[in-house]
């Protein structure tokens, strides 16, 4: 109590001091800046400045104005080598450090030398090497766009998967960061966003907004709190400084009908710029389907976004990102639902199409989401050592998802047994500030948040399944209707099948979550080493409270003569619930009627208890080692305990799910990358991670997990290794490039799997002849088919029974803990090949590319009736061709 009287007190001094402070998520981008001057202290026009950072891949250069001055702005924190050049002059290096929003200032004398019009920016292995105490990958956007990404609908969330150690990939643009359930959070310019991204809660930015990411993997350090498995820091593109309008048109087509149209353009000038980006995309696969055939996936998407920037002054700078995405889809089909032709006598059979193309009887599940954010900032350069961020930020999800017309037609055997349709919104608001001060040794930082986040959850269903009920008479054989007579149950009232018909039942509710949060760190650097000291405070007031102090502690040292850098760190974190469907999933076991219809559908009772924050103990130990300047190696070793570990459960075959929370979780892991700058026009990087997902039971709150064993079991995140290269190589600056990816999976935790007890038959009647097919069983020489099982009675000996598909475990081997079913590995291969500057333009440029992902035509499955997702094979083999033309 004590401890938590304190804290408060603290965050409420701290509003104090900050008088305009609010926020704890720093800017993600500094500014270099600096004059050129010659051996007599004239200043020299027309010098030109490079600054590189080969791991990230970002390359950027100026000139020089009149008065010798020029300046990089939107620059992400990293280490760069600087390079200036002028004629008569002999050029001049340095290696700058850029780790905070304070203007890092520079002045540059040239010697006079031998006439010189250009130098390569050459980096030794000094300049691959960060001393920082966070685990962290640096990718900027010269080196991602030749990546080939496979989810159109989700790039992003492609993007991190392929370019970052210690993700696991899934299904929809969903990423398992180090063992967790999409415990990630993005910070876009300084916004924090700690919802849910993938592609069935929310729509992401664009990726033609992005300039580059850091995606930190370590212990993070006290500015980021909430979901901080894997922080994503978003540099957005900017038109500050560009004086002639620049920017792009493509076009491009594929297979599944896939289309996109895109356009951006960055405008500006020395005090202003504006950057826009639009886009549309329409595909005949939006989301990863239950079958590897693709059936009723259409979705369409249209995006907008713009950045602004404003130098009021010297000391001023206002800056404000405006967005808008609305994206509608159809839920994805098996043949179960799409040929569902009388499974309850109450649906028409399959005989022709609706008049929207869908076949008649078959499942016409729907989702649209509509996302908009506003975010401006306003920052305030108080001397040369102190910079002060002040802003706000408004973000809206609304999720609507709508059940077929005819409701009879969402029952599926073993899979959905209720139509449902929801209407639910996420608006996040808050204001936030930091102030950044550098000098000496010392770089601090501070800064708090206040945030809303309010929910609305409008849901209504009722029950098309006529076998789910005991009875629907009462004991006198009449309709179950109110009062209700036993035998009737709670659900006869809502349950369609019943004589005379029932009627929907609708849950509404409301939640407004509170949030408050400090931070204070500084990174000490002190020759060879660097320091992270850093403490948060973060206060949460939803259906549930906590307060938490947490510590953050790192340390590092460089060994120069060899390029090696040691590190280790500590973070205490308040692990928050997720809020999508926050408020069923909290109170619905309070509800008479969900209550029943939960204990209906899962054969044991509901958890009446709200979703609660848990906290985290995280340890990492890590190194950076550098190979000359041809290679440099970072990797790190994770231990989690978290007690109340999140993860959530799927309703039926739709994209609806609702968060569940178990008593605790420990994850240990590793996730290495190694980089290879370019080198005579290739480049190369492997990222690869091994993480145990071990929960422990009781489930403790939430809907729809089974009880399963007790002790510790491998969660449907949990796998044994990944890795993902890329290959890039482009022999000639101006010639052709080509892309290459190999993405391995030794797969994650499947679901619900039948393995034999080594004495009798396996058992595999609890799964349609559709499902055992999805899974890739086979007895002996027969296997399963989309309308015949493996046997007529359902079962197997188990000397002939496995699968294609699933890594079943041995009869009599199966461990929840220690052997698992698990999906099978997988190879996969993509590559892509592109001319930049087909016709040798200066200014007016025309591109060509052609994609093709998996290329082998690889048939896999993301998971199989895992508790969060369902079943979701990976794509087929897809190619597409963009055209594009830059100005």
């Amino acid at each position: 109590m004590l401890k938590h009287l304190c804290l408060r007190a603290l965050l409420v001094m701290a509003l104090g001091f900050l008088f305009s402070g609010l926020a704890a998520w720093a800017q993600s981008s500094g500014s270099i800046e600096g004059v050129v001057k010659d051996p007599s202290g004239a200043a020299i026009a027309g010098a030109t400045v490079e600054i590189s950072y080969p791991v990230s891949g970002l390359h950027r250069e100026t000139t020089t104005g009149a008065d010798g001055s020029f300046r990089f702005t939107n620059v992400p924190f990293n280490p760069y080598h600087l390079v200036v050049t002028a004629t008569g002059f002999a050029s001049a290096t340095q290696d700058v450090e850029l780790r905070s929003a304070v203007p890092t200032t520079l002045g540059i004398n040239l010697k006079i030398g031998a006439a010189s019009s250009s130098v390569t920016v050459e980096a030794n292995g000094g300049d691959l090497v960060e001393n920082d105490t966070t685990f962290h990958t640096d990718v900027d956007r010269d080196l991602f766009t030749k990546v080939p990404l496979e989810s159109p609908s989700s790039s992003v969330s492609s993007l991190v998967t392929l370019t970052t150690p210690g993700v696991a990939a899934d299904s929809n643009g969903l990423f398992h960061g180090l063992g967790d359930h999409a415990s990630n959070s993005f910070s876009v310019d300084g916004q924090p966003i700690t919802d849910q991204q993938s592609k069935v809660f929310s729509n992401q930015i664009p990726m033609d907004s992005i300039q580059s990411l850091e995606v930190i993997s370590g212990a993070p350090p006290a500015e980021f709190g909430d979901k901080t498995s894997l922080v994503i820091k978003v540099t957005t593109r900017s038109g500050l400084g560009i004086n002639r309008p620049t920017g792009s048109i493509n076009t491009s087509y594929g297979s599944f009908g896939t289309s996109n149209v895109s356009f951006d353009m960055a405008y500006g000038g020395p005090k202003w710029g504006n950057f826009i980006a639009v886009s549309g995309l329409q595909s005949g696969r939006f989301l990863d389907p239950p079958e590897f055939a693709v059936m009723h996936d259409k979705g369409n998407m249209e995006n907008i976004f713009d950045r602004v920037d404003y130098q009021v002054s010297d000391k001023d700078t206002l800056h404000l990102n405006l967005g808008y995405t609305r994206s509608w889809f159809q839920t994805p089909n098996s043949f179960d639902a799409q040929n569902a032709t009388a499974w309850n006598g109450l649906v028409a059979d399959n005989g022709g199409l609706g008049p929207d193309g869908v076949p008649v009887g078959a499942q016409d599940q729907r989702s649209k989401i509509g996302t908009f954010n506003i975010a401006p900032t306003w920052t305030r350069l108080i001397n040369a050592n102190a910079v002060l961020n002040v802003g706000a930020f408004l973000r809206q999800d609304q999720y609507n998802y709508y059940p077929s017309d005819n409701p009879f037609a969402d029952f599926t055997p073993d899979l959905q047994s209720q139509s449902i349709a929801q209407n639910r919104r996420l608006t996040n608001a808050g204001v936030r500030s930091d102030i950044s001060y550098v000098k000496g040794i010392h770089n601090i930082k501070a800064g708090v948040t206040y945030q809303q986040t309010f929910l609305t959850e409008n849901d209504h269903f009722a029950i098309v399944d006529p076998t789910l009920l005991a009875s629907l008479t009462d004991a006198a054989g009449n309709p179950c209707q109110a009062p209700l007579v036993a035998p009737c149950s709670t659900l006869a009232p809502y349950d369609l099948t019943q004589p005379g018909g029932g009627s929907y039942y609708f849950f509404r509710g409301h939640t407004d979550v509170k949030e408050l949060s400090l931070y204070l760190q500084d990174t000490i650097t002190k020759n060879n080493w660097s320091f992270n000291l850093g403490l948060r405070g973060d206060i949460y007031n939803g259906l549930t409270s906590a307060t938490q102090a947490e510590p953050r502690l790192g340390v590092a040292y460089n060994i120069k003569p060899t390029n090696t850098v040691l590190r280790v760190s500590y973070a205490r974190t308040l692990e928050t619930p997720f809020n999508e469907n926050l408020v069923l999933a909290s109170e619905g076991c309070s509800d008479a009627v969900v209550n029943a219809l939960e204990s209906a559908l899962q054969g044991y009772p509901c958890i009446n208890a709200p979703l609660s924050p848990g906290w985290r103990n995280e340890f990492h130990a890590g190194f950076q080692q550098a190979f000359g300047k041809y290679l440099v190696i970072d990797a790190e070793y994770i231990w989690k305990y978290t007690h109340n570990a999140y993860d959530f459960s799927v309703l039926g075959s739709t994209p609806i799910t609702f968060p569940i929370e178990w008593v605790s979780s420990k994850i240990p892991g590793y996730a290495i990358r190694a980089s290879v700058p370019q080198f005579h026009g290739f480049s190369a990087y492997v990222v690869m991670s091994s993480v145990a997902a071990r929960f422990f039971t009781p489930q403790v709150s939430g809907i729809g997990a089974t009880p399963g064993s007790t002790g510790v079991f491998r969660i449907d995140h949990d796998e044994v290794f990944n890795e993902s290269t890329h290959l890039q190589y482009q022999p000639w600056k101006r010639g052709p490039w080509f892309g290459f990816n190999w993405r391995y999976d030794s797969g994650l935790v499947a679901g619900a799997v039948p393995f034999g007890d080594g004495t009798n038959p396996v058992d595999v009647s609890g799964l349609t002849p559709d499902q055992q097919f999805q899974a890739g069983l086979f007895c002996g020489n027969v296997r399963a088919t989309p309308t015949m099982g493996i046997s007529p009675n359902g079962l197997c000996d188990p000397s002939q029974f496995g699968s294609s598909l699933v890594q079943i475990p041995g009869a009599g081997t199966e461990n929840d803990d220690k052997n698992p079913p698990r999906i099978a590995p997988r190879n996969l291969f993509d590559i892509s090949v592109g001319h930049d500057n087909l016709f040798h333009g200066d200014r007016y440029k025309w591109s060509l590319r052609f994609t093709a992902i998996n290329v082998t035509n690889k048939v896999a499955l993301y998971n199989f009736l895992s508790t969060f997702s369902g079943t979701h094979y990976v794509t087929p083999r897809s190619e597409t061709v963009e055209l594009g033309f830059h100005f």
